[in-house]
């Protein structure tokens, strides 16, 4: 099978999974091109509620596939960027699923994800100064306020790869899981997520990435939702809310 991004629809979470297992997983210039895209197809989609992104069979990504990336340095990276943005963009909640290596490429596509869970064995490593890349600003500022300074430099500076320990310590990864509980627990997490208001998981993505503009937006959003009033409902008889609010067509908020 060519390399490529594959994905599926199930229980209103999409799951995309970086198919190129003969280079473990690192993105060609083709896959880079077709991420935002089809990212924007699933957040129009008003069957998803929650996406997942991972690697296909023991690696998550190890980066980018040089081979394949023929244009200058600079044309290469923003590739890479549009799509990292593409997927921080995303308006729906995102996790990434992290087996093996998770280097370069792959670290900023983990790092543009709203959650990161990984198994024991995983592997990270931000590693352009083993190339004499100068990393993108939007992705170093990503992962500063991800790590802490500190830890952001440790890893742009040496290109050293840390283990999945290190990595939660430092808030680089949210969960670790012990070998082959990973997929389980990914898709329990991604079924809550599913069932959760998709008024409050939006604002609240918008709020957590810095945007300050919004609250009278939100503010009439919940007055009109109905979501609080079915959620309180849904607690005190003791059922499962059905939350009304759906994201607009096209599946953005932005304005």
């Amino acid at each position: 099978m060519e390399p490529q991004l594959l994905h599926r629809v199930a229980d209103s979470v999409a799951t995309v999974v970086v198919h190129h297992p003969a280079k473990r997983n690192a993105m060609t210039a083709a896959m880079w091109r077709a991420l935002p895209e089809l990212l924007d197809a699933l957040a129009g989609d008003p069957a998803v509620r929650a996406l997942v992104l991972t690697g296909e069979g023991a690696t998550f990504c190890a980066g980018a596939d040089i081979s394949t990336l023929r244009e200058p340095a600079e044309d290469a990276q923003g590739l890479a960027v549009r799509a990292e943005e593409a997927l921080a963009a995303f308006p729906k909640p995102t996790v990434a699923a992290i087996r093996g290596h998770c280097v370069g490429g792959g670290a900023q596509l983990a790092v543009a994800c709203d959650l990161r869970f990984a198994e024991e064995s995983a592997l990270f490593g931000v590693t352009p100064a083993k190339l004499g890349v100068v990393y993108p600003a939007s992705s170093t500022r990503r992962l500063v306020a991800l790590t802490g300074p500190a830890t952001a430099k440790y890893l742009l500076f040496s290109g050293e790869l840390i283990d999945a320990g290190r990595a939660s310590r430092t808030g680089l990864v949210d969960e670790v899981l012990p070998e082959g509980g990973l997929g389980e627990r990914v898709a329990e997490f991604a079924r809550v997520l599913a069932s959760r208001s998709q008024l409050t998981q939006a604002a609240a993505k918008e709020f957590a990435n810095g945007r300050t503009d919004r609250d009278a937006y939100w503010a009439a959003q919940a007055r009109g939702s109905g979501d609080t009033a079915e959620g309180v409902a849904a607690f005190l008889e003791r059922r499962q809310p059905r939350f009304g609010w759906s994201m607009p067509p096209g599946g953005s908020t932005s304005g």
